[in-house]
């Protein structure tokens, strides 16, 4: 176990609470994701922070950050680029759209037509764009935070299942408990604003250039046989469930084995066990899943049924 990896994500973790108040869990789980490798999709209400911890986490690693807002005309040359004609040297050049930064938000993605939410599929997977038949790769560092509002609200488009496949994890982010959505007022009320990162003064911790060396760290945690057995009993009962149309890919597979190897790290194991994957299930299957009509009409969500298959699946011992 390396205890410099242990100590920079807990001091992650430290600095960006001190921004976003109780949000732990989701504090969590997106450096989970940081760590392993994958793009989040953020889904709250207004108001919720969304935008902050985005703002946070780039503060805190010291990445280059870049924020498209979507909206309905938003065009896809709108974030990947174009090529324009320079009369001086009477050729194309190309003009890098804001997909090219190492942390990019993409706020409120599902506001935009699926043409344009599209744009970012080949970013996010292979780390580059094509514009006009030419590739152009993306920053060694290439993490992407989506965030939107709950589908039912109005004005918006569901992320096509391609997409959302994109997403290692889907984090939810609700209202703060009580006393600490308290503890924000009090802070305003003192005359600090959460909103300003350059008051508060968030530490730098962790450099885009750093996480390589890291990833051989968690790419050392063992897995045994039951726990391969476990993933692929839990993403093949999604196939199967009568109330799930769409099951997890394969792809999903491998990131609930990814994220898992990485959460049991951060619990300050070389090994994974069925709880780690029990942890990592939700945020990494919830937006995989597309129900039948009739378990919506139930008033049944993806976590829901995720609940009910591992209930089914035996533990591996």
């Amino acid at each position: 176990m390396s205890p410099d990896l242990l100590r920079t994500y807990q001091e992650m973790k430290s600095e960006i609470a001190r921004v976003i108040i109780g949000q732990d869990q989701v504090i969590d789980e997106i450096l989970v994701a940081v760590f392993t490798g994958g793009h989040v999709l953020l889904e709250g209400v207004p108001g919720v922070a969304k935008t902050l911890i985005a703002r946070s986490l780039a503060a805190v690693m010291g990445a280059e950050y870049r924020r498209i807002q979507f909206t309905p005309d938003l065009l896809p040359a709108d974030i990947i680029g174009t090529n324009v004609f320079n009369p001086a040297e009477r050729s194309f050049q190309f003009i890098p759209g804001p997909v090219f930064t190492e942390l990019l938000l993409a706020d409120e993605i599902n506001r935009t037509p699926p043409k344009t939410q599209a744009a970012l599929l080949e970013a996010m997977q292979e780390r580059q764009v094509t514009v006009d038949g030419k590739k152009y790769p993306l920053p060694g560092f290439f993490f992407v935070i989506a965030t939107q509002n709950p589908v039912e609200y109005e004005g918006t488009y569901p992320l096509p299942e391609a997409q959302t496949d994109r997403f290692l994890m889907k984090v939810a982010i609700g209202y703060p408990e009580t006393d600490r959505e308290k503890e924000i007022m009090l802070r305003y009320h003192q005359g600090q604003d959460l909103m300003d990162l350059e008051t508060i003064g968030l530490k730098k911790i962790l450099s885009p250039d750093s996480l390589s060396a890291y990833k051989e760290e968690l790419v050392r945690v063992r897995v045994e046989d039951g726990i391969f057995d476990y993933i692929t009993a839990i993403v093949g009962a999604t196939r199967q469930s009568p109330r799930i149309s769409l099951g997890a890919s394969p792809r999903a597979a491998v990131h609930l084995l990814l994220a898992g190897k990485t959460a049991a790290f951060f619990q300050e194991r070389d090994y994974v066990n069925p709880d780690d994957i029990k942890r990592m299930v939700y945020p990494v299957l919830r937006h995989r899943l597309l129900l039948k009509p009739e378990a919506e009409l139930e008033g049944q969500t993806p976590d829901d049924l995720i609940t009910r298959i591992l209930s089914s699946i035996p533990i591996p011992r």
